[in-house]
């Protein structure tokens, strides 16, 4: 056995004495996951400002981006009449454009795609 199992086992030894002790009873946030940040996508240099933009309370330009596609797709689903969905695909377009997820190209360029977006919406209730 290495020096590293001798830590193991003087580690866990100590863990099972604490428990058995209840140190680990009533801690904050006990039964509840925890909130492990995953910076690993973000570049080296840019964590720290991250993580003080997040600390204070505001989010990196993508989170904030995906939040209003989100939205937007949210309220395209339940707009009632014709012009407010219309308005609302075309803020949505505007915001896939934006962020660079969607075409190039506006929704109205693309006929034949166009055409059946508005089937399947269907935007003018038929009587």
């Amino acid at each position: 056995m290495g020096i590293f199992g001798i830590l193991d086992d003087l580690a866990e030894e100590r863990i099972k004495a604490a428990i058995d002790k209840g140190d680990f009873q009533n801690l904050e946030g006990q039964g509840k996951p925890l909130e492990l940040e995953d910076d690993s996508l973000i570049p080296e240099d840019l964590r720290m400002s991250y993580k003080i933009l997040r600390n204070s309370g505001h989010v990196p330009p993508e989170v904030q981006a995906d939040k209003d596609i989100r939205t937007a797709v949210d309220l395209l689903n339940h707009c009632k009449d014709e012009k407010s969905r219309y308005r609302q695909m075309q803020k949505l377009n505007y915001l896939l454009m934006k962020t660079g997820l969607g075409s190039k190209r506006s929704f109205s360029s693309e006929n034949e795609y166009y055409e059946k977006i508005l089937d399947r919406i269907d935007i003018i209730p038929e009587d």
